[in-house]
């Protein structure tokens, strides 16, 4: 069995990263979506909702393309998290150039760390590419419409969260 980590903070998910999710399903058999638990970044919702959301939104995507998916919060090392999923494979989603730098430093050093674990990117969508989840809650915290960067459960969260 392949098994891939996809892992980020998703506060909140957004169709960017479904739109990863669903492709990265053709890739592996099971797609373990790692849930950061990065207390540094101050999310605006908590750990037990960013898993909801994921599961609500990303888990039923398994059923349509035959691919389990599974929710794994985590706050160790990401090349831990990925041993301790039986990852082979971790699936980064990238958004643009300015993204690169920042992924390519982190494959060197996983790869120092473990080199049996291989790292894969997957572009986003071009309609999804400009999608980034601090842009999301900056709009939807100035009262704009971020309907078209996210489901609209996570659009109605945003709004009463802000509210």
């Amino acid at each position: 069995m392949r098994i891939g980590l996809y892992p980020g903070t998703f506060d909140p998910i957004t169709l960017g990263h479904i739109d990863i999710v669903r492709r990265a399903c053709s890739l592996v058999d099971r797609l373990v979506i790692g849930v950061a638990i990065n207390r540094d970044k101050g999310p605006l919702f908590n750990l037990e909702e960013r898993v909801a959301f994921i599961e609500q939104e990303v888990v039923p995507i398994g059923a349509e393309v035959g691919c389990e998916i599974v929710v794994h919060p985590f706050e160790n090392l990401l090349i831990d998290c990925a041993n301790d999923v039986g990852a082979s494979v971790i699936i980064r989603g990238l958004r643009a150039v300015a993204d690169f730098e920042y992924e390519y430093q982190m494959v060197g050093m996983n790869r120092a760390l473990d080199s049996s674990i291989e790292t894969v990117f997957l572009m986003a969508e071009a309609r999804h590419q400009a999608i980034a989840s601090k842009l999301v809650k900056e709009i939807a915290r100035l009262g704009g419409d971020v309907s078209k960067f996210v489901t609209p459960a996570v659009r109605e969260a945003l709004i009463s969260r802000l509210r």
